[in-house]
């Protein structure tokens, strides 16, 4: 361990990001919010750029002649039914954030937009951001990640870590070596600040829940404090033992939660109003998406822009920070696979869940907002944590359903701290794929202390600010990785036409 400079680089680097936190919370969370708020404000059209292009470059990959490059051997085949890879799919790259935004974040946006618009074209143009801030972007930024850590670890026999790209297209030159350590480094600190983040934005919904269930008005802190000491002991003992297994098994159990949760309100809902919903938004979604994807709002005054930055840039951030995590779990479970198979599997099919998910929770608080006296939009603004609890309420079995809300969010937080502090390790020590477990323990001790400092800020926007400090350098290695990707691609791979199979 002493003998790891990159191992004891990036402990100390998150140790003094949390230990700061921990000890000046406010003083983290002004330092935060003003550095995000320069970087933003100078480099918001990088950001979009960077993002929208990746999208690009997913796209094209899939339907070009490479699409049928296979993710391993060429006789390899799938581990996994399309089925089962398809369902720990979404439980990888969604969690705890599609709970807690899922009603909360569409009317959060139609408060603005409702200054500017009448109700119905705002309720519209609401969940058109929503869904650009969690579909297509979201999963082409994961889908770029995964794919080249499955390419060079799974068909080049390379470890699956970050920097091994680089390492290995630009071979030579004195810059390489430094610059994929850096890369290395900036993917674990971006992983580390991430999921502490989620972990916080976790804790505020489960208290939220809790809070609901039993009348508790909020809880206040010692509530908050509780759950999070559960939480600490249910990720930090599996991290002693070869959970992996038990692990997929209860992501799975919380993604099924959540889907039982979704139809449930489709069905006990105003279902036809969630349907002409949902297919106004998709198709709001589909035809303004080019236009979303480079809008950065220089023109529309200071109001809409901090929106802009607070929102949708800082979700651009957000999948950059959390792609190193979620990529090594899916570039796991896709060995074998095409780069086609890959592409249509990893970015359409949860993309359309999200669309689908917003589309009915969102849906349902618009419905409230434009056909009852409930205050949803206020509860949104004010208490997001506690918004899709309120929705929940207003149907039958509300106490029911914002348990099993609370259940999902609980077993999607322990999931996820769980496998980053095993990618954590694994990164940290140069991809070992059974790297120690005091290693493992030293990682999710260094992720609840992030988690703490994070959640004793009490503000979901504060946290959203820290996980785009942790993620914007991250930013800058993406374009590098993807260049190193193709560079490969066009000098060993011997592109079959389009349709045809790899011998």
């Amino acid at each position: 361990m002493l003998k790891n400079p990159l191992l004891l680089t990036a402990l100390g680097m998150t140790a003094v990001v949390a230990l700061l936190g921990v000890l000046d919370t406010a003083g983290l969370a002004a330092f935060a919010q003003q550095e995000v708020a320069q970087q933003f404000s100078s480099r918001a059209w990088f950001i979009m750029l960077v993002a929208s292009l990746i999208v690009v470059l997913v796209l094209w990959l899939a339907f070009s002649p490479y699409g049928n490059v296979r993710l391993g051997a060429d006789e390899d085949r799938p581990e996994f039914s399309t089925v089962s890879w398809l369902t720990m799919l979404f439980a990888a790259g969604m969690g705890v954030g599609l709970l807690f935004y899922g009603a909360a974040e569409p009317l959060t946006h139609y408060s603005l937009i409702a200054q500017q618009l009448p109700g119905g074209p705002a309720a519209g143009h609401a969940m058109v951001v929503t869904n650009f801030n969690w579909a297509l972007h979201a999963w082409c930024i994961y889908a770029v990640t995964a794919l080249v850590i499955a390419y060079y670890a799974y068909r080049k026999g390379q470890p699956g870590i970050i920097g091994t790209p680089i390492r290995y297209s630009f071979r030579r030159g004195s810059w390489v070596r430094p610059v994929a350590w850096i890369a290395d480094l900036l993917a674990i600190y971006a992983i580390a600040i991430g999921l502490a983040g989620s972990l916080a934005i976790g804790v505020f919904q489960v208290q939220g829940g809790i809070s609901n269930l039993f009348g508790l008005e909020g809880g206040g802190d010692t509530l908050k404090l509780a759950v999070f000491f559960v939480l600490c002991i249910a990720f930090l003992l599996p991290l002693t033992m070869d959970l992996s297994r038990g692990m997929a098994v209860l992501s799975n159990i919380a993604m099924v939660i959540a889907f039982v949760l979704m139809v449930f309100i489709l069905l006990v809902g105003p279902t036809h109003a969630l349907m002409d919903g949902i297919v106004d938004s998709v198709g709001g979604y589909l035809s303004s998406l080019v236009r979303q994807s480079f809008a950065t709002f220089p023109f529309f005054g200071e109001a809409f822009e901090q929106w802009f930055q607070a929102w949708t840039l800082n979700y651009m951030v957000w999948w950059i920070a959390w792609a190193p995590f979620v990529g090594v779990f899916v570039a796991r479970i896709s060995r074998g696979r095409t780069i086609r198979e890959f592409v249509l599997g990893v970015v359409f099919v949860p993309s359309l869940f999200s669309l689908f998910w917003f589309g009915v929770f969102g849906g349902l608080g618009f419905y409230a907002a434009q056909n009852t006296d409930l205050p949803v939009v206020d509860v949104a603004l004010n208490q997001p944590e506690n918004t899709t609890f309120f929705v929940l309420n207003a149907l039958p079995l509300g106490s029911f359903t914002g348990a099993l809300t609370v259940a999902a969010a609980f077993l999607f937080l322990v999931t996820s701290v769980v496998s980053a502090a095993f990618v954590l390790a694994m990164f940290s020590t140069g991809g070992n794929e059974d790297p120690p477990v005091r290693i493992k323990l030293i990682w999710g001790v260094i992720l609840a202390a992030l988690g703490l400092a994070m959640m004793l800020t009490g503000d979901t926007g504060v946290v959203r600010s820290i996980i785009a400090l942790g993620a914007i350098p991250f930013v800058f290695i993406l374009p590098l990785l993807a260049v190193a990707f193709l560079k490969t691609l066009q000098h060993e791979e011997r592109a079959a036409p389009r349709g045809e199979a790899r011998p």
